[in-house]
């Protein structure tokens, strides 16, 4: 016998935490498996024992109850009252709006791992040309040394920075994995990806390259 209960009536939707757990690496497991199916719907799915089971890839409703139960616990999905419709319009239109809530300058550019930079918001054409270079390189390096700094020293984030005296970033570089593809996003000073916008940037970026 369960020992959970459905709610009716809510729909389902990844928190910036989420969003930020499905596409900061590659590593594949239940949560993320499921957060990332969540990001490749159309609208915000609605919570029940058919969907779940589809999205968590699950054959025993107690199974995706478990499931479920943990990602909330940790606090990477939440329930919607109104169901939320996929992000419209081309994502040259649509990304620059997103990127400028997640850094406390509204500086930020999003690059693929080739150095070219898909969306940006308040850096200049050349500026962003060259940070988006440096991302690639930076990638590069990363992938380089991931034995090393994932295997040998157990440091599991993808992340670089630029740091000053006291160690707080100027400007990092963070992954974001969506499919098989790899982009960066570059911020210039302390980066804000717990707000609502970068869900919106993750679920955008899962459409377009994940579908």
């Amino acid at each position: 016998m369960s020992n959970y209960s459905l709610i009716t009536g809510l729909y389902l939707y990844p928190t910036p935490a989420g969003a930020y757990y499905a596409v900061s690496s590659t590593a594949d497991d239940k949560p993320r498996r499921f957060l990332r199916r969540l990001l490749q719907q159309s609208k915000t799915p609605a919570l029940n024992d058919e969907n779940l089971l589809f999205l968590m890839g699950c054959k025993e409703t107690e199974a995706a109850f478990e499931l479920l139960h943990h990602c909330q616990k940790i606090g990477w999905v939440q329930g919607l009252v109104t169901a939320k419709e996929s992000p419209e319009g081309a994502l040259e239109d649509i990304l620059p709006c997103y990127l400028k809530t997640i850094s406390e300058r509204g500086r930020v550019l999003l690059a693929d791992d080739e150095g070219f930079y898909l969306a940006l918001s308040g850096f200049t054409h050349e500026v962003a040309e060259e940070l988006s270079v440096l991302s690639a390189e930076i990638s590069t390096l990363h992938l380089r040394r991931s034995g090393l700094l994932m295997a040998n020293m157990g440091l599991g984030s993808h992340a670089w920075a630029v740091v000053n005296a006291t160690g707080k970033s100027q400007v990092g570089f963070w992954p974001v994995f969506i499919g098989k593809n790899r982009f960066v996003i570059t911020v210039l000073g302390t980066p804000h990806f717990n707000q609502p916008e970068f869900v919106s940037l993750a679920w955008a970026l899962s459409i377009r390259y994940a579908t």
